[in-house]
């Protein structure tokens, strides 16, 4: 792989540049972008026009930078993420029905959870989770499902890397964060109680995978009122079941040993998913089930 100068590879100096974007800073100058990437203006340029002419960025009218909408298509492409989501989005719906006020679903992403969905209502109570956002694990309760079934390694990564207090009910040292997750491997679920913010509090259980891996977290967040949590963590485990049954079925191998591709990753009609499937090994059409996102058929 080439190597920058300082020895940085080519790839992760385009990340950088990527990850300038965020919720808050969706629309960036070139100078932001260098600011925040923290290279130079002139390397910033040459990185951004590369990345524009591959579709990862967009310029605006205004000169101003926005993420590409090709980063999306490769993202839908990905049973990890996108494919999950559609799998447990009516389960996660189900949940919400009764809840009325936030529930969301997260994966895994380093040192943080990353929110691939999330239902709320208007006057639901205070939460810091966005689609697409990253909380640090040991603060939510999503996150410490997901830290508790970890490899131990990544216990002590967080641990030596910093436990960032939101409140006073943050965790904030090593033996609270793993004395906290022996509790959430015995109970099969994890709360937090104004960790994030004191009106707030959250309620996360494990999904888990064909043979047995912890995929992602389903969680909701509600009143910090003191309640027994019984209630929520009952519900969540029914719809926990419910994804992992139908994770089950969308990986469970063809007649051929090879997984049911497309239908692992979209839910529709049946006759618009043979459809599709059949695009792709039309010989007069090579191609034109690679242009085509499941979802327009649907």
């Amino acid at each position: 792989m080439a190597r920058g100068s300082a020895g940085e590879s080519v790839l992760h100096r385009h990340l950088r540049v990527l990850e300038s974007f965020d919720a808050w800073h969706p629309f960036l100058t070139l100078t932001e972008i260098a600011d925040a990437a923290g290279i130079p203006r002139s390397s910033a340029h040459r990185l951004i026009a590369e990345l524009e002419h591959e579709g990862l960025l967009e310029r605006l009218p205004d000169r101003t930078y926005r993420l590409g909408v090709r980063l999306w298509e490769f993202a839908s492409r990905t049973p990890g993420a996108v494919g999950l989501r559609e799998i447990a989005r009516p389960w996660l719906g189900a949940v919400h029905e009764r809840v009325r006020q936030h529930t969301q679903l997260g994966v895994l992403s380093g040192r943080d959870v990353l929110f691939i969905d999330r239902m709320s209502t208007r006057e639901a109570v205070v939460n810091a989770t966005l689609i697409g956002g990253r909380i640090p694990l040991h603060a939510s309760s999503s996150g410490l499902v997901l830290l508790a079934h970890a490899d131990g390694s990544l216990v002590a990564e967080v641990v030596a890397r910093g436990l960032r207090p939101y409140t006073e009910r943050t965790i904030r040292t090593g033996a609270e964060l793993r004395a906290v997750l022996r509790r959430v491997r015995d109970d099969g679920y994890a709360v937090t109680e104004g960790a994030i913010h004191p009106e707030s509090r959250g309620i996360a259980v494990p999904v888990t995978g064909p043979g047995g891996t912890v995929y992602a977290a389903i969680g909701v967040v509600v009143h910090n009122d003191g309640a027994s949590p019984n209630a929520y963590v009952e519900l969540l485990r029914r719809a926990a079941a419910g994804v992992a049954r139908d994770l089950a079925v969308a990986y469970r191998p063809d007649v051929d040993e090879r997984t049911h591709g497309i239908r692992s990753l979209v839910s529709g009609s049946r006759r618009s998913l043979e459809y599709l499937e059949s695009l792709d090994t039309d010989p007069h059409e090579p191609g034109l089930a690679a242009g085509l996102h499941p979802t327009a058929v649907l």
